[in-house]
């Protein structure tokens, strides 16, 4: 056992978290300071030093703080360590009893808890310490359970539950629960989707923003005076992959907000666990969207079906695309080193290892493609562009009677369950306060309180549900646009490129080859984004559908 000397170090220790609800003010950094400098000033000790954590939570020790003061501990520099009271210290009663009962007396460290008239060397309140320490640790466990309940009824209401602000985004100075694009931010989020359908990977897309001097999130965030949560590393504009990928596969940037992303694995272990994808709770329109639904689709696929390495490092701009049209399977790319130039190709990945399931294998050159696309896209172009009301008229076929009436059917009991939601919330808050008065039964509590919840919980999934359908009619208009704008540009291509396949075109199926007219053909379907396949109607069809569009926009005669 060390012995304490007069040079050692009295550590005043003080700490806060929002586990400490509405004693927070009178557990304050600032009033357990002054708690703790009147207590040394009375009893006459010199050479102090204050440690604080400030916002961080008391039933664990990684605390930067704490961890600093054990380090200086462990190499004698400190001799005392006082507290405003265990609480303080923290809030787990088997780690806290292990420092101080054990720990500390080892090293020969006096501990004293001031609220508790604890005091190690005198040996003054050791018999109820434990007691104490099981307590903090029940408030801990309690206010955990009522957090995690404001959560679940927040999310209930449709609210946001994050506290998190992703890059891209910040609060608002007038309401810090809104969220606010910060535009040049936000220009690195669009670039960073951008490389990404022209087929950068993410190491190539991280590279790219070093070569350009942009700053990382986490340097931009301290650039700003923002509180950041790691130290940032020694050069300011290398990115990694990793948060490139993070960026590419957020959602929220297309304008929602997602709760329970994630979850702890209890109240004592803060590591998160990352939820499954039908565990999360989605509200869209939640802020203004940096990148818009399709952009954030078309990228997701890309990222699905990232393409292979051929042996030879060649690639084809096709292959995220390229599927079987009689299995659904994907077409696999192959360029190996005995394939000449010119002469890649793709075929079914499931015609080698299963052919139960595809008994063709679907070979088709990538040359051979690549013509068809261009030469495909070239042509919708030509008749979206010169013949666009004929085009918007057939689309507009597609959106029958039918799924309008389903969507007014939708929006109406959308507006019945946000009712249903918010009625059920205060009846819950009822039937406890009808238990905690005594006017209700444990048993009758419990079996409302149930049926409440339950029906609480079915609303808000099928709330879920239809606000997604919602939000996908709407985005399917938005979409349309998107297509229109993109599809006009590309009237006289020469070859199609990595960004215009990732902009333009969905899926691209073919088919089992078959005879039409003694010659072997192979069909081949171009779905492209928003609208699907595009038939091109003959000039005669098109002359016939314009003249059903002028008669159908003249005014009905009236008997």
């Amino acid at each position: 056992m060390q012995k304490r000397t007069e040079n050692q170090i009295t550590a005043l220790y003080c700490r806060l978290s929002q586990d400490d609800g509405v004693d927070m003010e009178s557990n304050s950094i600032q009033n357990q300071r002054k708690i703790l400098q009147e207590y040394v000033d009375k009893n006459r000790i010199r050479n102090t030093m204050f440690f604080a954590d400030d916002g961080y939570s008391g039933t664990d020790f990684n605390r930067p703080d704490f961890q600093r003061m054990e380090a200086m501990v462990e190499r004698g520099e400190i001799g005392t360590i006082i507290v405003k009271d265990l609480s303080r210290f923290a809030r787990n009663y088997i780690e806290a009893g292990n420092y101080i009962e054990v720990k500390y007396p080892s090293m020969g460290v006096r501990f004293i808890a001031i609220q508790e008239n604890i005091d190690t060397a005198e040996g003054t309140g050791i018999e109820m310490m434990p007691f104490y320490n099981i307590f903090n640790e029940w408030h801990a466990a309690q206010t955990s359970k009522k957090v995690r309940e404001v959560f679940r009824v927040k999310a209930a209401e449709g609210k946001r539950v994050l506290s998190h602000v992703p890059y891209g985004y910040m609060k608002s100075e007038t309401d810090s629960k809104e969220w606010i694009i910060d535009e040049y931010a936000a220009s690195v989020v669009r670039h960073i989707y951008d490389l990404c359908l022209q087929g950068y990977g993410t190491t190539e897309t991280a590279k790219q923003l070093q070569k350009e001097h942009v700053l990382t999130p986490t340097c931009y965030f301290e650039s700003k005076g923002w509180r950041i949560s790691r130290e940032p590393q020694e050069n300011p504009c290398r990115w990694c992959n990793t948060t490139v990928a993070n960026i590419l596969h957020n959602q929220q940037y297309t304008g929602c907000a997602i709760n329970f992303k994630t979850t702890t694995v209890s109240y004592k272990v803060h590591e998160r666990i990352r939820k499954p994808k039908e565990e999360w709770l989605i509200i869209p329109n939640a802020q203004e969207p940096i990148i818009d639904e399709e952009t954030f689709q078309r990228v997701q696929e890309i990222r699905e079906h990232r393409k292979r390495r051929t042996s030879t490092g060649k690639k084809s701009i096709l292959t995220p695309k390229m599927f079987c049209g009689d299995c659904g399977s994907k077409l696999y790319y192959h360029a190996g080193r005995n394939v000449r130039d010119g002469s890649e190709y793709f075929r079914c990945s499931q015609y080698k290892t299963n052919r139960s399931l595809c008994s063709t294998n679907h070979y088709v050159r990538d040359s051979v493609m690549r013509e068809l696309v261009t030469e495909t896209i070239r042509r919708v172009a030509e008749y979206v562009t010169n013949f666009e009301p004929v085009f918007l008229y057939l689309y507009a076929k597609k959106n029958s009677e039918a799924t309008k009436q389903n969507m007014r059917a939708t929006r109406n009991r959308v507006e019945k369950a946000k009712k249903r939601i918010a009625e059920l919330n205060t009846l819950i808050m009822k039937v406890y306060e009808d238990h905690v008065l005594g006017s209700l039964s444990e048993e009758r509590y419990n079996m409302m309180a149930e049926s409440y919840e339950k029906e609480q919980k079915e609303l808000s999934v099928q709330l879920e549900a239809d606000e997604a359908t919602l939000s996908k009619a709407e985005q399917s208009t938005s979409d349309l646009k998107t297509f229109l704008k993109a599809i006009r540009q590309f009237t006289e291509i020469e070859e199609v490129d990595e960004k215009m396949i990732n902009t333009l075109i969905s899926k691209i199926e073919v088919f089992k080859r078959v005879k039409v007219d003694g010659k072997l053909h192979l069909p081949v379907k171009i779905h492209f984004t928003a609208v699907g396949i595009i038939d091109i109607p003959t000039e005669k069809e098109i002359l016939r559908l314009m003249e059903e569009i002028r008669n159908s926009s003249k005014p009905q005669k009236t008997a």
